[in-house]
């Protein structure tokens, strides 16, 4: 089976995005995918230092100097360089944009991402303080299709993580950040094997799911 090629879009550090190239190169992605690209939308985001570590190639689209166009058109840059390098699959590692509908269709709704909140619940860039602020005992992360809307594809995996009385939004975010780094992967390696089915937006998966 040939491997999955993936692209990766990151606005900061990418912890999510490094534990995928891991997981690529000497994890339970091996030899089922290998992530071709990054496209970075932020000067200095750490991200791409983590690309050039792996000697992955690396663009810097800055999304500031292109708000006076259509997203589509934004979209569009991005979705030449990824098509250039063959991905199959895209992958948002801590994206903080939408993607337009015309970016989802470039590669049949083969987008990904995740989100430090058990969906639909806390959607948006507080996920950890709304779910502190609300009083829930128990948070997580999601990893789910991209539609145009956001946090609102179907849900492919979700990891509950259990909310302490003296958390704060950085002690929250670790606990949490330490299961995203398990359950991307665990996602894509699903995809890669054909065990994931989407229908009227619930995503059937094949077979148990082991970590």
């Amino acid at each position: 089976m040939p491997e999955v090629k993936i692209g990766a879009i990151a606005t900061g550090s990418g912890s999510n995005f490094e534990s995928i190239i891991e997981a690529c190169e000497s994890g339970i992605l091996k030899k089922k995918a290998s992530v071709e690209v990054l496209i970075c939308n932020k000067p200095g985001a750490y991200c791409m230092e983590r690309a050039k570590n792996h000697k992955i190639p690396h663009f810097l689209i800055e999304s500031d100097k292109y708000l006076d166009i259509p997203r589509e058109d934004f979209d569009q840059l991005m979705i030449n360089i990824f098509k250039e390098h063959d991905c199959e699959l895209v992958v948002l590692v801590g994206y903080m944009r939408l993607v337009s509908q015309k970016f989802i269709e470039a590669f049949d709704g083969k987008v990904m991402n995740i989100h430090p909140a058990l969906l639909p619940a806390f959607k948006g860039l507080h996920g950890h303080r709304d779910a502190l602020e609300y009083g829930v005992k128990v948070s997580g992360c999601t990893v789910h299709f991209v539609d145009a809307k956001s946090d609102h594809g179907p849900i492919i995996i979700q990891k509950c993580v259990p909310v302490h009385a003296t958390d704060t939004e950085e002690t929250l975010a670790s606990r949490i950040l330490e299961w995203e780094h398990k359950i991307f992967p665990k996602a894509i390696e699903l995809y890669c094997d054909k065990r994931l089915h989407v229908e009227n937006r619930i995503v059937h998966i094949e077979g148990e799911i082991t970590y």
